[in-house]
């Protein structure tokens, strides 16, 4: 009689769980759809490379709607039912605020991709875009020094542009420069009527953008049916996708400031282009925001090897003694503010989208959520509506 072998399989390791809160529709929907893609190729590539601590990462994916109350809503759901190790989420500073709570509330872990305005530190969120003093700041400098000082605000009616053009009015006041108007629509509003009256009023050199979402689409169309296409525009939130999408590259003085762009020639960046398009097409550019959400994950998968564990608390914990190569630098953790140091680059935008850099920083800069002219306490001051 034959010998019967018996063979027991192992159980599929249990995954760990990441949740992806992102605007799939509605007015940030063409700015954030790229930075689902960004971290779903991540994922792919730490899968592909057997996974975190031998356990595959799954993306559990919610859709915000544009709309921060349901990216809170959102966010609790991915936590208290979905037992998610980490959140990726937000673009808008109005989404970042109402889902920060959720966050600390749990003594979770958030990583909030974009360029904002600062002020801000959580112990529960990484911040792996551009702080102030690495996009705001250095952005304004180089347009009143290229441009002149008299420049014209426009932006969205929300945080990041009235906190964004308090610094840039600081700045440029110091300078004895003048800004020449300042006014701000609604989020997804599309009626520049009124805007492109006081910019022919104000005359000014420069217009500085803070603009975010499809408004920029409307606001680059009434510039160019204005014939103002040589008008010099700086604008703080639109990037490579956005500005293919929305026609910006048919202004020919129009700029852009970021730590990366698609044109960036590096070895590394060449392969994560090359990947990218590999993935979604050589007609999906890369941008900024994309590069901040695919450093993110591999930041935190860094620090969930560290820590030998998937739990929030003690992956936050390792976070802050990471960095890695990215497309565009090397990009290290602050552990003092929970910021990446980061270069700095502007790009003057070409007609097919992409960018052509005109200038960048010659190293990393340290991040500093609070521009250091004023305190950290003079800072709230003047946010709570008081004097400087």
């Amino acid at each position: 009689m034959g010998t019967v072998l018996f063979i027991r399989h192992r159980p599929a390791p249990a995954p760990i769980r990441i949740g992806v809160v992102h605007s799939l529709s509605g007015t940030m929907s063409a700015s954030e759809r790229p930075l689902v893609d960004a971290v779903q190729m991540a994922v792919a590539e730490l899968n592909a490379d057997g996974g975190v601590l031998g356990r595959p990462v799954e993306v559990e994916l919610a859709d915000s709607r544009s709309d921060a109350d349901r990216a809170a809503r959102e966010a609790e759901r991915l936590i208290s039912e979905k037992h998610v190790s980490a959140l990726f989420a937000c673009w808008t500073s109005a989404c970042r605020a109402a889902v920060r709570p959720v966050v600390e509330r749990h003594r979770h872990l958030m990583v909030y991709p974009v360029q904002y305005e600062g002020m801000e530190q959580s112990p529960n969120i990484l911040y792996t875009g551009l702080a102030p003093n690495q996009q705001i700041v250095p952005g304004t400098h180089w347009m009143l020094e290229r441009y002149g000082k008299r420049v014209f605000l426009v932006g969205s009616d929300y945080r990041f542009p009235r906190t964004a053009n308090l610094i840039i009015r600081d700045l440029v006041e110091a300078r004895g420069g003048e800004v020449t108007g300042e006014h701000y629509l609604p989020l997804g509003s599309h009626d520049f009527e009124a805007v492109i009256t006081e910019l022919r009023a104000a005359r000014p050199v420069a217009v500085l953008n803070t603009l975010n979402g499809d408004s920029n689409a409307a606001f680059f169309a009434a510039l160019v049916a204005a014939g103002l296409v040589d008008q010099p525009v700086m604008s703080f939130s639109v990037a490579e996708p956005e500005m293919r999408a929305w026609g910006g590259g048919r202004l020919t003085r129009h700029y852009a400031v970021w730590s990366y762009f698609q044109s960036v020639d590096t070895p590394q960046n060449r392969r994560f282009v090359a990947a990218w398009r590999a993935r979604f097409g050589a007609d999906r550019p890369t941008s900024d925001p994309v590069e901040a959400s695919y450093v993110g994950v591999k930041l935190w998968a860094q620090a969930v090897r560290d820590a030998g564990s998937d739990d929030p608390v003690r992956v936050n914990a390792a976070l802050l003694h990471q960095s890695v190569g990215g497309p565009s630098s090397i990009e290290a953790v602050d552990a003092a503010t929970r910021h990446l140091w980061k270069r700095m680059r502007v790009g003057r935008a070409l007609p097919d989208g992409q960018f052509e850099q005109v200038f960048a920083s010659d190293y990393p800069l340290r991040p500093a959520p609070w521009p250091a002219y004023r305190s950290r306490e003079a800072w709230q001051h003047m946010l709570e509506g008081g004097t400087p």
